[in-house]
C-alpha cells in the first residue's frame, strides 16, 4: 500500500469516527463538547495538510507526509476517545 492509499484510508477511518462521534453528541457532557471542538479545529488543519500532500505528493517533503499522518493518527484517537465515553 502506498503512502498515499495509507493515508486516504487514515482518512477515510477518521471521517467514520467522526460520523458517528456527531450521531451521538447531543448526549454529550460539556467536558467532551470541548474536546469535540478542539479535536473539529485539528480536523480542519488535517485536511489541509493532507490535501496538500496529497496534491504535491511528489513534492512533499517526508516531514510533510510524516507530519500529516501524525496528525491524523492523533486525531483518529481522539474521535475514537470520544466514541468510547459516549457508548
Amino acid at each position: 500500500m502506498s503512502f498515499q492509499d495509507d493515508l486516504k484510508q487514515l482518512s477515510e477511518k477518521i471521517k467514520q469516527y467522526r460520523d458517528e462521534a456527531r450521531v451521538q453528541m447531543h448526549l454529550a457532557r460539556e467536558d467532551v463538547r470541548d474536546e469535540w471542538d478542539d479535536l473539529e479545529k485539528d480536523w480542519e488543519r488535517f485536511r489541509g495538510k493532507l490535501d496538500s500532500v496529497l496534491h504535491d505528493a511528489d513534492d512533499a517533503s517526508k516531514e510533510a507526509r510524516q507530519t500529516a499522518h501524525k496528525l491524523g493518527e492523533d486525531l483518529k484517537s481522539g474521535y475514537q476517545s470520544i466514541r468510547s465515553r459516549l457508548k
